[in-house]
């Protein structure tokens, strides 16, 4: 039975030694909140690092015996490697380079690095022990950023899924790490990569083709033949469990505790863990400002902080308790009253039952991160409010607030916003309260955490179906004999093959695409034997192609089926054709040019043609949509088609298509055998035109009308070759 192993840098238990006895419990944060109902379903196992140094075998069995109980397979790692690949790594480039600090707090070690690497090869051989065939692996976070390509490397079969639970930075921020090519590309491994929000998801589109030779269309991103698909999932919480708790008798007494030690005052809580990215010291300059500006609040509201303890042994998170010490005991030396404290601040972390009596007693809930994935918090506060009142402000870094609408949305670094939001908070009449809360409890209680496994894993599943679905349309071995076999078995044959990008690769100076003898050896065999048709169909030049191919017994079709040329006739091109159009069109172009270095533009006879192969990259994508946009209504106007194709724009006739032009080749002539070759935008017009028994295959992607596709115009070539030699050893064995 196949099974779903989870993988991620923390195990969702804290151990703790007490007289050489192992003590297992419950850990926080989001995602072993989030996934701690969850992997214990079926046969699901939980890999992750326990979270203390282990040297002796003797205590590394024991503790593997205890995780296996509940599921759970430890990685161990040495006090070096926690260091140099957590503390290091994860949390001094990663951590800050995401979350927009890359100029405060990233430190570029090289030993970093290589731990970083040592230690997702550790996680791997650890997958790679448990891991069978059918089994589906899950990989969390920005720690295990290399695994999913390393898994892939040694069993390529295996479903992969990878979520990143912090955010992706702009491909500004994220080029500044010099290892980002390698850690794209260990993303790339997954076969579905899921974000918190959809600007996660264009960050990343944008880095990966910015950085990797790869393409992408829509979400779908092409790594040679594999298509991996980026997607936002937004993470829920156990909203049920959040939803009851205010009924567990301890629960109650905690929340009679806290009303009693507020009676009339208005409480605002905040709980966070100790963090740069949490924007802490900034929600108190907001708490202090509204003291100032508001003195009539003063004995009336209270912060209840709660900064759960981290990394404290980094000198930058060290600094910023300090600082926090300082302020929250700076603003209550200067409020306080012998009955009214205006902060309440707790720096550990605390049960459930606890967080869920705050989360029910409080007024308001501050969620003001500079930069968050999600931030569980804000949702764990909705899910507590069963009286459907309370506040949520939430800040609008956080990927929650895309959901979260009916929050009170603020930006963090906006403190006077801030406080002067927690003073509309505190005056929100109850029904209006009673309405954005229940529209949020309703978002909170229908995207829970089921829902978003449920949907990451029926999405995984969705991409393996149409990654098969390439498979069986991609020409491989099998699918290759069986063309050469229905190849070999008729006997009039025409094939239609486009030029650049199809035969030849596409060059960055067009003048330097001439063919080479191997592709006219090649064209020789196909027109040797008596039973092909050979048409080469082209948005070339008809100069060009009579140049290079006018000795031929090949059937020339040039700019798309402007200009026709049979064998040993001269040109003759498709009457009732204008150019006038070319006056209008031509001087936009130019300005195009001008305004986008690397840019040309090629003319034939009915078309105009906007290169941008040389332009810098996204700038010459960006300027052919704005050029697509201004020439729409004008195209439509005078009869023109616009075309966009690989690194083009080009502007022609509407009477000019090549599914046109092949038609009136095969017209009544009985073809038994019908088959094209092409790789743009403008051979989809063939690959539609011809009778459902042609054999039609696309060059370089598998997103096409065609029936199969090949990756280059090198495996189109072994096919023609393919076709002339194994057919014609046939012919002499069948006689």
């Amino acid at each position: 039975m196949s099974k779903t192993i989870i993988v991620s840098n923390r195990l969702p238990v804290k151990i703790t030694e007490n007289d050489g006895e192992y003590m297992l419990s419950p850990s926080e944060g989001g995602l072993a909140t989030g996934l701690g109902s969850i992997y214990k379903q079926n046969d699901n196992i939980w890999i992750g690092w326990p979270g203390l140094e282990i040297t002796e075998d003797d205590k590394k069995e024991k503790i593997i015996r205890q995780l296996k109980q509940q599921s759970l397979l430890p990685v161990f790692l040495s006090q070096e490697e926690i260091s140099e690949y957590y503390e290091g790594f994860s949390n001094d480039v990663l951590w800050p380079v995401f979350h927009y600090y890359a100029s405060t707090y990233a430190n570029y070690k090289q030993s970093n690095w290589d731990f970083y690497q040592k230690v997702n090869e550790k996680f791997k051989d650890a997958v790679l022990k448990t891991a069978k065939p059918g089994d589906t692996i899950w990989v969390h976070d920005y720690q295990l950023m290399l695994l999913p390509a390393l898994i892939r490397e040694e069993q390529p079969d295996l479903a992969i899924g990878f979520f990143l639970h912090i955010p992706f930075p702009s491909y500004e921020m994220f080029r500044l790490i010099p290892w980002r090519a390698e850690l794209i590309h260990g993303v790339l491994g997954a076969d579905l990569i899921g974000f918190h929000t959809f600007d996660d998801v264009r960050h990343f589109l944008n880095a990966a083709t910015r950085i990797l030779p790869v393409t992408s269309s829509a979400n779908i991103i092409s790594d040679g033949e594999r298509s991996i698909v980026v997607e936002s999932f937004p993470m829920g919480i156990d909203e049920k469990k959040y939803a009851s708790l205010p009924n567990d008798p301890q629960v109650k007494k905690d929340i009679k505790l806290i009303q009693d030690t507020f009676k009339n005052i208005k409480l605002v809580v905040t709980i966070d863990r100790l963090d740069y990215s949490k924007g802490i010291l900034q929600r108190l300059q907001a708490f202090e400002h509204l003291l100032e500006q508001y003195p009539q609040y003063k004995e009336k509201i209270a912060l209840y902080m709660v900064v759960v303890p981290s990394r404290d042994t980094v000198p930058q998170y060290a600094q910023l308790r300090d600082q926090i010490d300082k302020r929250v005991g700076s603003i209550n030396a200067v409020y306080r009253t012998m009955d009214w404290t205006p902060i309440h601040y707790y720096y550990r972390s605390l049960p459930i039952e606890m967080l869920s009596a705050l989360y029910y007693t409080a007024d308001i809930c501050l969620v003001t991160p500079m930069r968050d994935g999600m931030n569980l918090v804000s949702k764990e506060y909705v899910a507590s409010r069963i009286n459907n009142d309370g506040v949520l402000i939430l800040s609008e870094m956080a990927g929650a607030s895309k959901e979260l609408i009916d929050a009170l949305i603020v930006n963090p670094n906006n403190t006077v916003e801030v406080a002067d939001t927690i003073i509309r908070a505190i005056n929100m009449p109850l029904d209006e309260q009673q309405r954005r809360m229940q529209q949020m409890r309703q978002m909170v209680s229908k995207f829970n955490i089921s829902h978003w496994v449920k949907i990451f894993m029926d999405k995984l599943k969705e991409v393996i179906q149409f990654q098969r679905s390439m498979q069986t349309r991609y020409i491989g071995s099998a699918t290759q004999q069986s063309i050469i076999n229905r190849y070999a078995k008729t006997n009039k044959r025409i094939i239609f093959l486009d030029y650049d990008g199809t035969l030849v690769d596409f060059k960055s100076n067009i003048e330097q695409a001439s063919p080479d003898e191997e592709l006219y050896r090649i064209l020789i065999q196909l027109t040797e034997d008596p039973a092909n048709h050979v048409v080469l169909i082209s948005g070339r030049r008809h100069e060009n192609l009579a140049e290079w191919f006018g000795d031929h017994r090949i059937d020339l079709v040039a700019e798309h089926g402007a200009w026709f040329k049979k064998q040993k006739t001269s040109w003759h091109k498709l009457p009732g054709l204008s150019a006038q159009w070319k006056h209008d069109i031509l001087p936009i172009l130019e300005t195009y040019v001008d305004r986008t270095p690397g840019t040309f533009i090629e003319k034939k006879s009915y078309s105009l043609v906007w290169h941008y192969r040389k332009a810098q990259k996204g700038l010459g994508e960006l300027r052919a949509g704005e050029l697509m946009n201004n020439l729409k209504y004008l195209a439509n106007d005078k009869g023109l088609q616009l075309l966009p194709g690989d690194k083009v724009v080009e502007i022609k006739n509407m009477e000019i298509n090549k599914g046109k032009a092949a038609l009136t080749l095969i017209d009544n002539n009985n073809y038994d055998f019908i088959m094209a070759l092409g790789d743009d935008y403008t051979d989809e017009d063939i690959f539609k035109a011809l009778p459902e028994g042609a054999v039609t295959i696309k060059i370089g992607s598998s997103l096409s009308a065609a029936k199969f596709y090949l990756r280059t115009p090198g495996e189109a070539r072994r096919l023609l070759k393919n076709l002339t030699e194994n057919s014609a050893v046939d012919k002499l064995i069948n006689d």
